[in-house]
């Protein structure tokens, strides 16, 4: 291929207003097998390569020769050529990372790296570009037209720009928190680009970075599945937390819940698991719907049974009301009756009624005890006021009884009881007739008199149980019994002792003593009951 040179204009620049450049045919000669140009890396390693790329390489962009402007086969293409310059990528922004560090920036291509890069390339005459690898020589491309340093050069800054690539992403791998995700299409992208590029440099050493930097992903990799077990673990124990709390509560005796706080902790439980499913670790399928099957069935179970039983406390609130209504409308009967004992007693029963019948609704039964209550307070109003009366009215007979009482308490001890019997007699014929006392002092009046009659009582029972004649006669026969007996025995010891005979003597005392102690508490009874 012959190419017309371009012309440098007063500052230095080639002019190409016609004609294509070699660099343009150079890029146009490489093999359809070539890697594309960095602008495919990812945009994180892009932004950071191209920049650097760019900047280290146009110091070196060689001017063309300059040459006459002879007219070429070249000068008749169709359509104007564009000029050509090294590839500019746009600075893409970085990738967001979820650490705090700084994105890397690729080393600085000085000389000296670009000069080792090349000592892997040669240029033939006719500008056919090698690289050497472990595999052997490979053709890169061709850049006709130019010097063998400048050939080489475009080349070499290719190969540095995979290098900046390989460098920024072995940093970011090291130093920032990048998602498996990012990792496997940074290597996928990296290694395709690494895999036969038009570029010249020590490529068997950077693949052999690549492949380190692969172990290191595996690692990050085994790191970041681990971390998302764990995640899941924890995830699935917080899931399963919730139905158990879910089931706790629907598991509940109906009699004992408190339905207000339980359905609130259940729609505070959906919250959860609804924030769980939203941002949490995802769960695998089955785990997931086994327990979303358990959530949604003790949520069902909870509200069929909140509605089972809010159905039979109105059916209970109903038969509650209607029973209380009855119970208001006899109270309401009874408030003007006039038989204060009898009306009394009808109206506790009234209340007994009233707490078996169970409870209303909350406003029913304010409303029906409100109505209850006032009828029972008018009663025992009137019944209070009409005692109040008759306490004043009967207020003259307490100082007649409280005289009597006095009367009666100095019988006491009684020293003659027949004296002390008829006494009692009259304080009861004047305390009857002295009428009734108000209703307060009633039980104290009474009690003081019954002290008094229980002891002349029991003072009349004791004498006549001395006194009985069945007793006496009883206590007369024993005595004469013992007589007899301690007669006999008198007669054996007598016996005994004449005899002399010890045993016999012993055993006559022993039965003569017992037989004479006998008698002794016989006459003692015998003379109490003769008074």
């Amino acid at each position: 291929m012959t190419e017309t040179p371009a012309t440098p204009s007063q500052d230095g620049t080639p002019e190409t207003p016609d004609t294509a450049s070699p660099a343009q045919d150079a890029v146009e000669a490489q093999p359809a097998t070539e890697a594309p140009d960095a602008t495919e890396a990812p945009d994180a390693v892009e932004s950071v390569t191209s920049v650097a790329s760019d900047a280290a390489a146009a110091p070196e962009e060689p001017a063309a020769p300059a040459a006459p402007s002879v007219p070429t086969p070249a000068a008749v293409r169709p359509g104007p050529r564009p000029v050509p310059r090294p590839p500019v990528h746009p600075v893409a922004p970085a990738a967001p990372s979820t650490a705090a560090v700084p994105a890397p920036v690729a080393p600085p291509q000085d000389a000296a790296e670009a000069a080792a890069a090349a000592a892997f390339g040669r240029v033939d005459e006719d500008g056919t570009v090698h690289v050497t690898e472990a595999a052997g020589e490979r053709v890169v491309g061709q850049f006709p037209g130019a010097s063998a340093e400048e050939a080489l050069a475009l080349y070499v800054r290719r190969f540095l720009d995979l290098q900046a690539k390989v460098t920024v992403f072995e940093a970011r791998l090291q130093a920032t928190d990048l998602s498996v995700k990012e990792i496997d299409q940074t290597l996928a992208k990296l290694g395709e680009e690494v895999s036969e590029p038009a570029a010249v440099g020590d490529l068997d050493g950077l693949r052999a970075r690549l492949d380190a930097l692969r172990g290191v992903a595996a690692e990050r990799r085994a790191l970041a599945e681990a971390e998302r077990a764990a995640a899941r673990e924890a995830a699935l124990v917080a899931r399963t937390q919730i139905v158990e709390q879910a089931e706790k509560i629907a598991g509940t005796d109906p009699s004992r819940i408190q339905w207000r706080p339980a359905g609130e902790q259940l729609r505070t439980l959906l919250d959860q698991w609804k924030e769980a499913q939203r941002s949490g670790p995802r769960l695998d399928r089955p785990s997931e719907e086994a327990l979303w099957k358990r959530f949604s069935h003790a949520r069902t179970t909870f509200d069929r049974e909140r509605r089972h039983f809010f159905a039979e406390l109105e059916t209970r609130n109903a038969s509650a009301k209607s029973a209380k209504a009855a119970l208001v409308e006899e109270a309401e009967r009874l408030r003007t009756s006039t038989d204060w004992g009898a009306t009394a007693g009808a109206y506790r029963d009234l209340m007994a009624q009233w707490k078996a019948s169970g409870r209303a609704s909350r406003s029913d039964d304010d409303a029906l005890w409100a109505r209850f209550r006032a009828a029972q307070d008018a009663f025992f109003a009137a019944r209070d006021a009409a005692s109040a009366a008759t306490d004043t009215e009967f207020r003259a007979n307490l100082e007649v009884k409280e005289a009597l009482l006095t009367e009666a308490e100095a019988l006491l001890p009684i020293a003659d009881l027949n004296a002390a019997k008829a006494t009692l007699r009259s304080i009861q014929d004047r305390w009857e007739s002295a009428g009734k006392v108000p209703r307060g002092d009633v039980q104290r009046v009474e009690g003081r008199l019954r002290a008094v009659e229980t002891a002349i009582r029991d003072a009349d029972q004791a004498q006549w149980r001395r006194t009985n004649p069945e007793t006496r006669a009883r206590a007369e026969g024993a005595a004469a019994q013992l007589e007899q007996a301690i007669a006999g025995l008198e007669a054996d010891l007598a016996a005994a002792e004449a005899k002399g005979d010890a045993r016999k003597i012993a055993d006559a005392r022993a039965a003569l003593d017992a037989r004479r102690a006998w008698l002794e508490q016989v006459q003692r009874a015998a003379a109490d009951a003769r008074g």
